[in-house]
């Protein structure tokens, strides 16, 4: 027998599927992409960074993870896709080796009144199964421990054919749920002090309503004072009983007022509608002032807050109810369910103790899973969305983050990289928008992208490794090792505010005096006690003007000069010149064009495909009446103006024919806050977290308050800008405001005057102040986790 003899062959060449390892982007032109093409190697590491504004965002999520979700959507079948959101195909030519795309941004969780950590995570979901097989004693199925599950029963007859005859059967049934009956499972209920609706000493007429909106002549007034209930002269604390029941309390009416049909109904139904029944977060700012002045919320006597009816409360778990399982912090959450031992439901259990135990490792155990969702943070609420993610056995997918360490204390940035890096060794695509140095030093392959913001950006700077970053002397390149210097000297406070026996969440009776005049930093690690301290603790009347990151609420038609009050005098600029009505310049009034109804482009819903967008061939965009751009202001048309970025318009408005004070202004504050490359007629859905809040700090510049609170204002801020960020800081303080800063960056900590540190952990292991002094004695101490990073950061 012979044997046969190996010969070394060559090594195959490599095999065709194995060639498919980049993500290449070719003419890429969404929003101010300038035909952007790059290769983005699979498997690896790459972050995204540029100034804020520079296309970052249209590049990651606009093109490349559109693109990915838009082509699964397109294999479901017309039927399901007919209920999901629809996607219109990005402005690029070519998209290459695109995976499944799994997007975790910073957007806000829902706002509704009754979602919470545990709905929002499922964890309640499987709560709600453990305590309704091993819950004593039993009361019924998972529905009877969920809070949005009301107990109903009902009764009659029903017709059923059966063998070709008509019988009619009586038939009964009954759901239990776990919903408290009297704050129907939203665990507050609300109280209405009527002095802050009305002024009892006036008339209707005289202008007796003090609520938003109301004011008389507009048709909220004119549906009491047209009533008929009641004389609108007489002044409402003269009123009979019959008379005010009616004004207050009276049941919904058909009547006519003005030859409208209108439903008249009692003030305080009305405006339990129309303001209580949504969510506090979601509501204009003028009208969140109002609410907490005239609504009182106080936890449901009946529930205590917990949401559940007293059958859900009763029935527990070794002394434990599922009320008090969700009330529990969550690390503490999963040492309970880990001394669960109960075989029959082990599947159900491994999968709790690892939703939890995330959390846990994601550095939100401090959290508890009745916490309201919309109370997250955007850096929270982006933390709680990658829980799901972080156990899949999922491979060869592309994760989008959308800067994750935004509110990450720099001592949690350490444990985000290796989660991120955990990602990325399973076999995944790992895209990160982000500009902190400490996650641009793990990119396996850095995008940098500008040079400028808005139009002066768009392009792609360099692509390559971080040390090629270092060298390339590009903005993000230059600024890549900036550190900021401990302040010399610090200011001398001018008075005190001061706080006493703070309980807010987990603050442990804190006392502080915060020093005015200054600028201070409220720091410590996520979940500390930060926000509980400075937005919860605060004493009313203390003249405090507050501007977090929260979205702002406004359609595709609301845009920065709209927000901030600049086209009032925009408009009346261009009526005074031109002798007509301020109202032909708005594109939302009079001056619309009729064809696109001032949108600029018409919509065409083609139900389950996406929509089509075609600029209005009418106004060519422009969303004016053409009668309207034949009147100038210095030359300009209406819609040339708001095409205009903020730069060039304060300096349009500050001089010669179109000079307008009231405008410039207000422009000026913008280009203040590092925002004037933003054009005026930009819709506010296409802005970033960042350029958000820093809209509403120049909106709010205007007021008369003393005191500015501000939550992390350098999220979304490339390094070039946080120096701007602290010229502006400094301004305002040197022009006699008070600053508090809830902030985590190193940078705006070392140029304080003064440092407030909580701490030591977080949930119930922080709660306290743990240092309060300047950065120089912070560092010099180096006694708190915050003064250990900042001594690192500048070197001491």
């Amino acid at each position: 027998m012979s044997k046969a003899t190996r010969t070394d062959t060559p090594s195959p060449a490599p095999h065709a599927a194995d060639s498919h390892d980049m993500i290449r982007v070719h003419g890429a032109r969404e929003n101010n992409l300038k035909d952007v093409s790059i290769e983005i190697p699979k498997r690896r590491l790459t972050v995204f960074t540029g100034v804020s504004g520079s296309g970052k965002s249209s590049l990651v999520f606009d093109t490349i993870a559109a693109e990915s979700q838009r082509l699964i959507n397109e294999t479901y079948s017309a039927f399901v896709q007919g209920f999901m959101p629809t996607l219109a195909r990005p402005e690029v030519d070519v998209l290459d080796g695109l995976t499944t795309a799994i997007i975790v941004d910073q957007q806000r969780m829902g706002g509704d009144p009754r979602s919470t950590v545990g709905t929002a995570t499922d964890a309640n979901a499987m709560l709600r199964i453990l305590f309704s097989r091993l819950g004593q004693p039993h009361i019924g199925s998972p529905k009877a421990f969920s809070f949005n599950v009301p107990s109903i029963s009902g009764a009659g007859a029903v017709t059923v054919e059966r063998a070709g005859k008509t019988v009619k059967e009586r038939r009964s049934f009954s759901i239990t749920g776990g919903m408290c009956p009297r704050c129907e499972g939203r665990g507050t209920v609300s109280d209405v002090d009527l002095t802050q609706l009305y002024d009892d000493s006036k008339s209707l007429t005289e202008g007796a309503l003090t609520i938003p909106g109301y004011k008389p002549g507009g048709w909220n007034h004119r549906l009491y004072s047209e009533s008929g209930f009641f004389d609108a002269d007489k002044p409402i604390r003269k009123y009979t009983e019959q008379e005010l029941h009616d004004f207050l309390h009276r049941e919904p009416t058909r009547m006519k007022i003005a030859g409208i049909n209108m439903t008249y109904e009692g003030l305080i139904p009305r405006i339990q509608k129309s303001m209580l029944s949504k969510d506090r977060e979601s509501m204009q700012p003028h009208i969140r002032e109002f609410v907490d002045r005239a609504i009182t919320f106080t936890d449901c006597p009946e529930c205590e807050g917990t949401r559940l009816s007293e059958a859900a409360r009763s029935s527990r778990i070794g002394g434990t109810s599922i009320a008090d399982a969700c009330a529990m912090q969550i690390s503490d959450l999963a040492e309970w369910v880990r001394g669960l031992d109960e075989p029959s439901m082990g599947p159900l259990l491994a999968t709790l103790q690892q939703t939890l135990d995330s959390f846990v490792e994601i550095g939100l155990g401090y959290l508890s899973l009745d916490r309201p969702s919309g109370t997250l943070s955007g850096g929270e609420a982006q933390r709680v969305k990658m829980i799901r993610h972080l156990g899949s056995s999922l491979t060869d997918v592309t994760y989008v983050f959308d800067e994750p360490t935004t509110g990450l204390h720099p001592h949690d940035v350490q444990r985000m990289n290796d989660l991120l890096l955990r990602l990325r060794d399973k076999g995944n695509t790992v895209l990160v928008v982000e500009h902190k140095p400490e996650i641009i030093a793990i990119a396996d392959h850095v995008v940098d992208l500008g040079p400028g913001a808005g139009t002066a950006g768009g392009a792609v700077c360099f692509e390559g490794t971080v040390e090629g970053l270092r060298a390339s002397g590009t903005l993000t390149g230059r600024h890549l090792d900036d550190r900021a210097s401990l302040k010399k000297t610090a200011r001398k406070p001018t008075g005190t505010l001061e706080i006493r026996g703070a309980t807010t969440h987990n603050l442990r009776g804190v006392d502080v005096d915060i020093p005015l005049g200054t600028l201070v930093v409220v720091t410590g690690v996520a979940g500390s006690g930060k926000s509980s301290l400075v937005h919860g603790s605060i004493p009313a009347g203390a003249g405090v003007v507050s501007v977090d990151q929260g979205a702002i609420r406004g359609s595709r038609r609301s845009n920065p000069a709209t927000y901030t009050g600049l086209l009032d005098p925009i408009r009346k600029a261009f009526a005074k010149v031109n002798g007509v009505k301020p109202a032909l310049f708005s594109a939302n009034s009079e001056g619309a064009c009729p064809t696109c109804n001032g949108a600029g482009v018409i919509y065409t819903d083609l139900a389950m495909m996406a929509g089509v967008a075609t600029t209005c061939e009418e106004c060519e965009g422009k969303r004016f009446d053409a009668s309207v751009l034949e009147y100038h202001l210095a030359g300009r048309d209406i819609s040339e103006v708001l095409a205009m970025p903020v730069a060039e318009a304060e300096e349009f408005f500050g001089a010669d024919e179109a000079r307008t004070p009231a405008a410039h202004r207000i422009l000026g504050r913008l280009a203040d806050v590092g925002l004037g490359y933003l054009t005026l007629g930009q819709p506010l859905t296409t802005l970033s977290g960042g350029e958000r809040q820093r809209l509403k700090l120049a909106t709010h510049m205007a007021e008369k308050g003393g005191v500015y609170v501000l939550d992390e204002p350098t999220a979304g801020l490339h390094l070039a800008d946080v120096e701007h960020l602290l010229g502006l800081l400094d301004r305002l303080v040197d022009s006699g405001k008070s600053v508090i800063v809830v902030e985590h960056h190193q940078a705006v900590m070392a140029h304080a005057d003064w440092i407030i540190d909580l701490g030591p952990g977080a949930g119930h292991d922080g709660g306290r102040v743990v240092f309060e002094g300047t950065p120089a004695d912070l560092v010099a101490a180096r006694s708190t986790l915050t003064g250990q990073h900042l001594a690192t950061y500048v070197g001491a």
